[in-house]
C-alpha cells in the first residue's frame, strides 16, 4: 500500500513538472511572440513616420498624407494592445489622430511640381516616391485603402517618376550637345525615347517630349554629317597637298 502511495506521488511530481515546463514554454513562447509584434509594430511606425518627413520632396495629396498616417495609427494602436498603459504610445495615438482630424497637409500637385537641377534631391524624391508606392500597394493589400485612390495615387506617382527620368536624361543630352559630345548625347536622347516610346498610353508630356528629342536627334545627325563632310575635305585637301609636292618641279640648287 505504501508503495503504491509512492509511486502515485512519483507520478504526480512528474506530472506537475511536465506541466509546469509545458506552461513556461507556452509563456516563453508568447512573450517571444509578443516582442516580435513589438518590433513589427515599430518598424512600421518608423518607417511610416520617415514617409511623412519625406513628404516634404514629393507632391502628396490629402488621401496619401492620410493614409500614411492611418498606417501609423493603426500600428500604435496594435503596439497599445501589446503594451497596455504604455503613456508614450497613447499621447503619439492622440497626436496622430488630431492630424488625421484636422486634415491639414502640405500638399502639392505632381504635375505642376518644378523639379530641381540638383539630381542628389531628385535622387532623394525618387526615393521618397517608391517608399510611399510600397506603402501604397501593402494598404491597399490589406483591404485599407479603395482600389480607385491606390490607382489615383500610383499613377500619379508613376507619371512623376518617369518625368524625373526623361528630364534628367533629357537635361545631361543638352549638356553634351553643348560640349560637342554629339554621340553622349545621342545616348541620352535616344534612351529617353525608347522609355516614352514603352509607356502604354500617350498624353501631352509624352507627345511634346517625343517631339522634343526627334528634333534634337536629327540635329545631331546634321551636325555629326556635316563633321564627317568637314573631315573628308580636310583629309582630301592633305592628300592633294601631299600629291602637290610629289609631282612639283625639283629645285635646281
Amino acid at each position: 500500500m505504501l508503495f503504491a502511495i509512492i509511486v502515485g506521488l512519483i507520478l504526480g511530481l512528474v506530472v506537475i513538472v511536465v506541466v509546469t515546463n509545458t506552461m513556461q514554454q507556452q509563456k516563453k513562447k508568447q512573450e517571444e511572440e509578443r516582442r516580435r509584434e513589438i518590433i513589427k509594430f515599430r518598424a512600421i511606425i518608423d518607417e511610416t513616420e520617415e514617409a511623412v518627413q519625406n513628404a516634404a520632396g514629393i507632391p502628396l495629396s490629402d488621401e496619401g498624407f492620410a493614409i500614411l498616417l492611418s498606417r501609423e495609427l493603426n500600428a500604435l494602436k496594435g503596439m497599445l494592445e501589446l503594451t497596455p498603459g504604455n503613456k508614450e504610445v497613447g499621447n503619439r495615438i492622440q497626436q496622430v489622430q488630431t492630424k488625421i482630424n484636422s486634415g491639414d497637409f502640405p500638399t502639392g500637385d505632381a504635375e505642376s511640381m518644378t523639379l530641381p537641377e540638383n539630381e542628389k534631391q531628385l535622387i532623394g524624391i525618387i526615393q521618397g516616391i517608391k517608399k510611399f508606392r510600397i506603402i501604397l500597394r501593402s494598404e491597399h493589400g490589406k483591404g485599407r485603402i479603395s482600389s480607385e485612390i491606390f490607382v489615383k495615387e500610383d499613377k500619379k506617382f508613376e507619371k512623376l517618376q518617369l518625368r524625373i527620368n526623361i528630364e534628367t536624361q533629357m537635361r545631361r543630352g543638352k549638356v553634351a550637345m553643348s560640349k560637342n559630345m554629339s554621340g553622349s548625347a545621342r545616348q541620352y536622347f535616344e534612351k529617353a525615347k525608347l522609355t516614352l516610346e514603352k509607356q502604354n498610353y500617350a498624353d501631352e508630356y509624352i507627345i511634346t517630349r517625343l517631339g522634343e528629342i526627334e528634333e534634337l536627334l536629327s540635329q545631331i545627325a546634321t551636325d555629326l554629317k556635316s563633321a564627317n563632310l568637314d573631315d573628308v575635305k580636310k583629309k582630301q585637301s592633305e592628300e592633294n597637298d601631299d600629291l602637290d609636292a610629289l609631282f612639283a618641279p625639283k629645285k635646281k640648287w
